[in-house]
């Protein structure tokens, strides 16, 4: 093991350096980063939810920066064309489009991505962003529990929905933005949606988080061998607007020891334009490095269980994929 590695999994193992600005820092150094405005997406094709707002406001502007064509997937068309028009002028490129869909709405999500598929030719990335963090139980249009449908239903349908568009591309790329929290939940598979227990929106979020990772596995092995990859990343605890309004307390013990959105957004914007990560598909990264998916035996998944999740959302989305 080299020494920089095994500085890295220490900061991973105590966490608190590993998950702050600290560690991004740190391994910004230790592993002598290629800037991100050396990797271009010139020419490439990218799909962000929740782009209107921190980590995906960020992302949705590094890459544009970076030169992609941007589609800026979000449910307020106002605040959609707001972001564009920010975007455009901090970057000078104005290769960007809206893209109207509230992803915790089905039907929203479906006309989303025919609109999508007919207006590209192809589609390179689609980085699922979008999340929400509740303070008591609230339904989605559908009737599923809100951050069920919006950071797992929703991202269902749209990554199937848009497989055949980014079929089409010679390196596509799926990247799903989850938490560092999922790290503490399992799966109840018998209670998806928290209908049965004491609803605390904290682990609803988290549970949704480790069902996304999850996911992104699935889809890698579904994809393998096609042009398609799927990847999932965490971006440590930044300090965007999500935290500021979800979680006040947390914000306040952490300070100045919170990530950027920048320092957050990174590793999703790498993801995207750096061609090693094309060689490798189901990974879960933090700071441009693979991780361990489980820190506790409890939230294990199994393949039989995981199975049990896609056919769940099949059934849920009501979907075409088997």
């Amino acid at each position: 093991m080299q020494p920089q590695d095994l500085v890295d999994e220490v900061a991973e193992a105590l966490v608190v350096p590993s998950f702050t600005r600290v560690g991004h820092a740190m391994r910004r150094r230790l592993y002598d980063w290629v800037p991100l405005q050396e990797l271009s997406m010139r020419g490439r094709v990218v799909m962000v939810t929740g782009p209107t707002s921190g980590l995906g406001e960020v992302t949705a502007t590094t890459l544009a920066r970076m030169g992609a064509r941007v589609g800026l997937i979000a449910r307020d068309a106002d605040k959609a064309e707001a972001t564009r028009e920010r975007v455009a002028a901090t970057t000078g490129n104005d290769d960007l489009v809206v893209y109207v869909a509230d992803m915790s709405d089905l039907a929203s999500v479906r006309r989303a991505t025919s609109e999508i598929a007919e207006n590209e030719a192809a589609v390179d990335v689609v980085i699922n962003n979008a999340g929400s963090l509740l303070t008591s139980r609230r339904t989605s249009v559908d009737g599923y529990e809100m951050s069920f449908a919006t950071m797992v239903l929703g991202p269902f349908v749209l990554t199937g929905g848009l497989m055949p568009v980014l079929e089409r591309s010679d390196d596509a790329r799926v990247i799903t933005v989850t938490s560092g929290g999922m790290y503490l939940q399992g799966l109840d598979l018998d209670d998806l949606q928290m209908e049965r227990e004491p609803y605390r929106g904290t682990v609803a979020y988290a549970r949704a988080k480790r069902a996304q990772v999850v996911l992104t596995r699935l889809w890698a092995a579904r994809q393998r061998g096609t042009s398609v990859v799927a990847h999932a990343m965490h971006p440590g605890w930044a300090d965007t607007p999500g935290i500021e309004g979800s979680l006040p307390g947390f914000r306040r013990l952490m300070g100045p020891l919170l990530r950027t959105p920048e320092q957050g957004a990174d590793t999703i914007a790498w993801l995207a334009a750096a061609p090693e990560v094309a060689e490798t598909t189901g990974k879960l990264w933090l700071d441009r490095r693979p991780r361990a998916f489980d820190r506790l035996p409890s939230t294990r998944v199994t393949t039989e269980e995981a199975m049990r999740l896609w056919d769940a959302c099949v059934e849920l989305t009501e979907s075409t994929t088997a």
